[in-house]
């Protein structure tokens, strides 16, 4: 009941306007018709014509969110109700005793009529107005200016990550400035990206800008490919983590798991780890390590590279010269999970050893499993019923959906009350980041949750709402954390995300949102330096025996350290 009046009390923090107003002129009418006055003032009956109009200025704003279109809507009721007194005023006269009932059943018609007022306030925080900002007719300098502007103020997570805005414009001002004169477009759009990619943020992007399609500027850096991917060791080896048969790579002699020693003259870790383009920004420095060896290996269709590697098999140097070829991308589609929404978002089995093993892909429904938390709650009663020594939780490349979905599930195998999460939005009226109380989500162990040891398996693709999970799960009693890194760190809410519309066509979107622990500090999204997301317990380490099973035969390292993490725990 508290977080209901604090959500009423607090809505004015989310209106505009254009909506008090309306709020105001809703509430006086519905308060005046339910209790009339015995003596009518004429003002009053043109009343509802002001809501309307309210409302058709509201809108020619572009204000057209749930919460706006409830109040227009009942201003419009308001309205055509009464609209015959602007012409035939009514007279109100005592009310003899016979129609006192029709008073009373006319009055609370009106407070009834109040809910659909107390529905666009309950609804204000999360569905609030946000505009976009259109700056396609200004120049690039001026376009960059304003947007820095804006996400001074508005970017959830400008003081987490210590961003100095000011320095951002000294830096990049003058980059946009030679773009413009030069009229470099190709200039413009790699500083853009230079730019959003400091925030470090995995919700941060380029909406439009069709990477793998049309994209002329990422064809000539990252187009051409050798046919191999690599990963860094934790001993600062680059290791050959994928061949793709026939490719340049593949002829030139290469072979899975050898080390790459140099490229093109430079020692290969102090390339890859100067690697800097990816699809999205890196939020996390695991993030970015696992990105760097999949664009390492990326030039311009046509460049040539000249290779010092060592053979796994016989331990020799050798050298190939490998020219890049237009391969539509394939190395970097096969080691990027796609994930479709015709995957079961959840699915789960009795592994051979006798834990309980559950994937979750996404926090969202579809047609196939239309309740997955329904569905993952009766995979834990099937385990209960058949024993199971433990329960592993595969939230691996899981980029998130539904924090409901996420909370809802967590129910089920966590052991005490938790806080999952409160969020906080910037509010333009009153220029502050303000928690909105609707939003605050409170895990409640379920009955039939499960009591025994759990085990969390989480990567670097771990995003999101997907991060949800293991975040409130860490440091509960019998349950670990089981990974090479840490979740991806971008764990901002994306209700009404910021958006600004960029000269050449450009869309770019940040997150409106910052998630809170019970404390009120933000939890789960990366700092400006990398660290951030959900660490995990048990580290797994990315050395020569782990590369070797995973990435050559073929074994899921990760699950067999969770079992072996439960294993240590003794019986359930």
């Amino acid at each position: 009941m508290s977080t209901l009046a604090d959500s009423l009390l607090g809505a004015y923090k989310w209106l505009t306007p254009y909506e008090m107003v309306l709020c105001a002129i809703e509430l006086f009418l519905l308060g005046w018709y339910a209790f009339p006055a015995r003596r009518p003032s004429r003002w009053i009956d043109f009343v509802p014509s002001a809501g309307v109009l309210t409302s058709a200025l509201s809108l020619l704003r572009g204000d057209a969110t749930l919460p706006a279109l409830i109040l227009y809507g009942l201003s419009g009721l308001l309205f055509l109700c009464t609209a015959k007194r602007i012409w035939a005023p009514k007279r109100q006269a005592p009310l003899p005793k016979r129609k006192r009932l029709r008073a009373i059943v006319r009055a609370a018609s009106c407070l009834a009529a109040m809910s659909p007022i107390v529905l666009a306030l309950l609804l204000a925080g999360e569905m609030r107005y946000n505009p976009a900002s259109d700056f396609r007719e200004l120049s690039y300098s001026e376009a960059f200016i304003r947007l820095n502007e804006r996400l001074s103020k508005e970017y959830p997570f400008g003081d987490w990550k210590q961003v100095d805005w000011e320095a951002m414009e000294r830096k990049y001002e003058p980059i946009f400035l030679e773009a413009e004169k030069k009229r470099d477009k190709e200039l413009y759009y790699k500083t853009l990206r230079e730019y959003l990619f400091s925030f470090r943020d995995g919700h941060v992007k380029i909406v439009n800008e069709a990477l793998y399609e049309d994209n002329p500027v990422f064809k000539r850096e990252a187009g051409g490919g050798f046919g191999l991917s690599a990963v860094l060791l934790d001993n600062g080896q680059v290791r050959v983590s994928l061949l793709l048969r026939g490719s340049p790579a593949e002829r030139g002699g290469m072979a899975l798991g050898d080390e790459i020693v140099a490229w093109n003259g430079k020692p290969a870790s102090d390339v890859y780890r100067a690697t800097a383009w990816s699809e999205n920004p890196t939020a996390t420095d695991g993030d970015r390590r696992m990105n760097q060896g999949r664009f390492m290996t990326r030039a311009a269709v046509g460049s040539r590279v000249e290779i010092e590697y060592r053979s796994r098999a016989e331990n020799k140097l050798r050298k190939a010269t490998l020219q890049a070829y237009d391969d539509d991308y394939a190395t970097l589609k096969a080691t990027k999970v796609k994930l479709k929404m015709t995957d079961a978002p959840v699915e789960g089995r009795v592994l051979e050893n006798g834990y309980g093993y559950i994937k979750i892909r996404y926090f969202l429904p579809n047609d196939a499993v239309p309740h997955p938390v329904e569905s993952f709650a009766e995979m834990i009663r099937d385990f209960q019923k058949r024993s199971v020594k433990g329960l592993i939780v595969d939230v691996r490349d899981n980029p998130g959906g539904d924090d409901d979905m996420a909370a809802a599930i967590a129910g089920y195998v966590t052991s005490e009350k938790r806080h999952y999460e409160s969020v906080s939005y910037y509010s333009r009226t009153t220029g502050r980041f303000e928690e909105n109380a609707g939003e605050t989500l409170v895990i409640t162990p379920k009955g039939s949750s499960y009591k025994g040891k759990v085990a969390v398996l989480v990567n670097h693709n771990t995003a999101s709402s997907g991060e949800g999970l293991p975040l409130v799960l860490k440091g509960q009693p019998r349950t670990v954390l089981v990974g090479f890194t840490s979740t991806n760190g971008s764990f901002g809410v994306m209700s009404r995300p910021i958006e600004a519309k960029m000269p050449e066509g450009y869309l770019l979107r940040f997150p409106d949102g910052r998630s809170l622990d019970a404390r009120g500090a933000v939890q789960g999204d990366s700092d400006g330096q990398g660290r951030g997301g959900v660490s995990p317990d048990i580290q797994v380490p990315l050395n020569e025996e782990t590369f070797a099973a995973k990435y050559i035969e073929g074994q899921d390292v990760e699950l067999q350290a969770a079992v072996e993490a439960l294993e240590k725990m003794g019986p359930a």
